[in-house]
């Protein structure tokens, strides 16, 4: 049921998306003068490596102009939508990692293990709560590989729409209502 998720989501996106993207690409190849998608290696499901696409935002690891844009909107992660296609990614599960990023969490012994049993995905928990640590994405990431299914993904999808539209501050503190405590 994920997997036909996956695709209806995806082609879904990429219709939507293909006049913006081409409109993107023209934008990237004509002021930004640089390639019009960058293509990194991560690794997915069983530790598979694969290459992921984004529009290409940076240069000499400093972001563009288009590419400061791009990133706030979500817009550069249009073309991950061929990854899922392809089967090596799905629209929500934990962050792709490259393998540096895997080293430098220390995330390649067996407490990690589980990380690796479901395909990364181009939106999760961790981005929408916030993760920017190791234990928070971890505590992140393990809460849905346990809990996932389609009801929380659609979920994750219709919030991760959200912060893209409307910022992701705002969308937080939204999801983060703070109780009265007297």
């Amino acid at each position: 049921m994920k997997r036909l998720f996956d695709i209806a989501f995806s082609l879904i996106a990429l219709t939507v998306f293909a006049f913006p993207s081409l409109l993107i690409s023209t934008v990237l190849v004509i002021r930004e003068k640089h390639p019009v998608i960058f293509k990194q290696n991560r690794i997915g499901l069983n530790k598979r490596i694969f290459a992921i696409y984004k529009f290409q935002t940076m240069i000499n690891e400093v972001p563009t102009r288009t590419g400061k844009f791009l990133r706030k909107t979500g817009l550069d992660e249009i073309p991950q939508f061929i990854n899922v296609l392809k089967g090596e990614m799905s629209i929500v599960g934990p962050r792709a990692l490259t393998d540096d990023d895997i080293k430098r969490l220390n995330w390649n012994t067996e407490t990690y293990s589980s990380r690796w049993k479901v395909k990364p995905g181009i939106s999760g928990f961790a981005q929408i709560y916030g993760g920017q640590n190791k234990e928070t994405s971890w505590y992140w990431d393990k809460k849905y590989i346990n809990h996932s299914n389609i009801a929380i993904d659609f979920i994750v999808v219709i919030i991760s729409f959200a912060m893209n539209l409307i910022g992701k501050r705002r969308v937080r503190n939204i999801i983060w209502i703070k109780k009265d405590l007297k």
